[in-house]
C-alpha cells in the first residue's frame, strides 16, 4: 500500500474511532443530562405522549390524572382540585416539575424498576405505556377545612395549615395561601406556560411558595409549650406548681441592653410573685416563660427544641423544605427570649404542628409522610410507608404535664376559640413580633383533639391578612381554623 492510502486509510480509521467515542459520550455518560434538558422537545413529546399515573387522595379521588388530549402530545395533565391541592401535588410541565410530580415522578412516569412488569406486558400487547399512581395521606375534608378557613380571611392573606396524626405522623392536611392554578403551567400551549409561569414568579406574594415547609417565621407564645415541656422535663415544675409571674420582668444586662418584658395587659400576677402554672400558659404570660427559660438554662432548652425536630430536616417527600431553627451561643437575655418564641427561634407550620403532635403522642415525635402508598396502574401495591419514630421528645408524664396546661388554656385561657362542644381540646395561640415596624405580626396557633385520645394535631400559620395590626392575634384568627380542621377529622 502506498504511503498516500494508508494515510487516508489511517484518518478514516481516526475519523470512525472519534465518531464511536461521541456516539457512547452521548448514549451514556451524557444521555441523563440530555433528557432532562428542557429544551430536548423529543423528551417532552415522550413523556407527554405515555399516560402519567394519577395522584390520589382518600383511595378513590384524584388530585392530579392525565387524560387524552387532541394535540401532538397526546395526555394532557389536569388538577380537578387545583387550588387547594398545588403546593402539594405542584406541576408537570414543559419547565419542570415540582411538588409530588417531581419527588414521585418514577413511580407516576413508569421508570420505577418495580413497574418493569407492566412495561413488559404493555409492550407485548402493544398497549401504551402507563405510569403508576400514589395514594397520600391527606384527608380530604380536613384539607378543605384547612383551605377555606385561610380563603375566608380574605384574598391579600398569606399563611399555612398543617395537620399530623399525632400516632403515626401522617399528613392529614396542608394548605398554603396564596396559591395558583397547576392546570395553567401544565397546558401544551407552551407560551402561555411561559407567560403564566413568570407572572407567578414574580408576585410579591410568592404563590408558588409552600408555606407550610417553606416559610420560617418567629413561632411566638406557641413556643412556650416547648419551653414548659424543657421546664417540666427538667423537674423544675408540674403543671398543678407555681411560677414566677410579674407584670413586667428585666432581662438580663447585656451589651448594654435594656430588655423589658411584658404582657400587653394580660393578668400575670405582681413583678416578683408567683402565679400558677396554667395562669401562666392560659394567659400566655411573657414574664414568666422569659423567667422559665433562664431556669432551664440555654443547653437543655435547645436539647429539647432539637428533640422535637428544630436545627434538622425530617421531611423528605417535598422539596425543598426549611429547617426550623433554635439559635446557639445565647447569653442571658436572648435565652430569656427564646422562652417565649422570639429571638432567633424560628418555625415552620409543620414543625409546629409537630411539636404538637409529639405532646398529643405522649412525648414521642413521628417522622411526617404524606405518601401513603405507591401504586401500579393496575392498583396493586408497589410500597407501603409504614410509620417511624423520629425522636422521644419529652417523656409520658411531661406530654401529659403540658397537655394539661394546653387544655386549661382552650377552657379557660387565650386559646378558647378552638373550643369543640363535648370534646378537650389542647391548644395554644401565638403572636410573634416580626422585628420590621411596617410589618405586622404573626399569628400561630397550635392544637390538638380529642386532648385524652388525639386523633389530629394542628397548626396554623398566618404570616399576614386584611386584619388591623392591633387585632392581630392567633387565638382569634387562627383558632376557628385549627377548630374546623379538628372537627373534620373527628367527626
Amino acid at each position: 500500500m502506498n504511503k498516500p492510502i494508508r494515510t487516508i486509510s489511517i484518518f478514516c480509521l481516526l475519523l470512525f474511532l472519534a465518531l464511536m467515542v461521541n456516539a457512547s459520550y452521548l448514549q451514556y455518560w451524557k444521555s441523563g443530562k440530555l433528557n432532562d434538558d428542557p429544551r430536548n422537545r423529543r423528551e417532552l413529546v415522550a413523556s407527554y405522549s405515555r399516560e402519567r399515573g394519577a395522584i390520589l387522595v382518600g383511595r378513590n379521588s384524584a388530585v392530579a390524572k392525565s387524560v387524552k388530549s387532541d394535540d401532538e402530545y397526546q395526555y394532557q395533565r389536569t388538577y380537578p382540585a387545583p387550588f387547594q391541592f398545588a403546593p402539594i401535588t405542584g406541576w408537570f410541565s414543559y419547565y419542570s416539575s415540582t411538588g409530588i410530580e417531581r419527588t414521585q415522578n418514577d413511580v407516576l412516569s413508569g421508570e420505577d424498576s418495580r413497574l418493569f412488569v407492566t412495561k413488559l406486558v404493555d409492550l407485548i400487547s402493544n398497549d401504551p405505556p402507563q405510569g403508576g399512581n400514589v395514594l397520600l395521606t391527606v384527608d380530604p375534608a380536613a384539607q378543605e377545612a384547612a383551605y377555606d378557613g385561610l380563603k375566608a380571611l380574605g384574598p391579600n392573606t398569606q399563611g399555612a395549615v398543617v395537620a399530623i396524626e399525632p400516632d403515626t405522623g401522617k399528613i392529614l392536611a396542608m394548605a398554603s395561601f396564596p396559591t395558583y392554578d397547576p392546570n395553567a403551567l401544565a397546558s401544551h400551549d407552551l407560551g402561555a406556560v411561559t407567560e403564566d409561569f413568570a407572572r407567578l414568579n414574580d408576585d410579591p406574594a410568592e404563590p408558588l411558595l409552600n408555606r407550610a415547609i417553606q416559610t420560617r417565621l418567629p413561632p411566638g407564645s406557641t413556643f412556650k409549650v416547648v419551653t414548659a415541656a424543657a421546664a417540666i422535663e427538667k423537674g423544675l415544675y408540674k403543671a398543678d406548681d407555681l411560677v414566677p409571674g410579674g407584670v413586667t420582668y428585666q432581662l438580663p444586662l447585656t451589651h448594654g441592653e435594656t430588655g423589658l418584658i411584658d404582657n400587653e395587659g394580660r393578668a400575670c400576677g405582681p413583678n416578683g410573685g408567683k402565679i400558677p402554672f396554667t395562669q401562666a400558659m392560659e394567659q400566655s404570660c411573657n414574664t414568666s416563660f422569659a423567667q422559665i427559660a433562664g431556669q432551664v438554662g440555654a443547653e437543655d432548652m435547645a436539647k429539647t427544641a432539637e428533640a422535637f425536630g428544630f436545627n434538622s430536616g425530617f421531611f423528605d417527600e417535598l422539596q425543598p423544605q426549611a429547617e426550623s431553627v433554635f439559635p446557639e451561643e445565647l447569653d442571658d437575655a436572648e435565652l430569656g427570649q427564646t422562652g417565649f418564641g422570639q429571638f432567633e427561634v424560628a418555625a415552620t407550620p409543620l414543625q409546629m404542628a409537630m411539636v404538637a403532635a409529639g405532646l398529643a403522642n405522649q412525648g414521642t415525635v413521628m417522622k411526617p409522610y404524606i405518601v401513603d402508598e405507591q401504586q401500579s396502574a393496575d392498583l396493586d401495591v408497589l410500597d407501603k410507608t409504614d410509620p417511624q419514630e423520629l425522636s422521644k421528645a419529652v417523656s409520658s408524664t411531661t406530654a401529659s404535664e403540658v397537655t394539661k396546661l394546653m387544655v386549661a388554656t382552650v377552657a379557660d385561657g387565650t386559646a378558647s376559640p378552638a373550643q369543640i362542644p363535648g370534646i378537650d381540646v389542647a391548644g395554644k395561640t401565638g403572636t410573634a413580633q416580626s422585628g420590621i415596624d411596617a410589618v405586622p405580626p404573626y399569628a400561630w396557633f397550635i392544637s390538638f383533639a380529642p386532648a385524652d385520645d388525639p386523633k389530629v394535631a394542628v397548626a396554623v400559620m398566618i404570616q399576614k391578612a386584611d386584619i388591623p395590626r392591633g387585632e392581630i392575634a392567633g387565638g382569634v384568627y387562627g383558632g376557628p381554623i385549627a377548630k374546623a380542621v379538628m372537627e373534620a377529622v373527628i367527626k
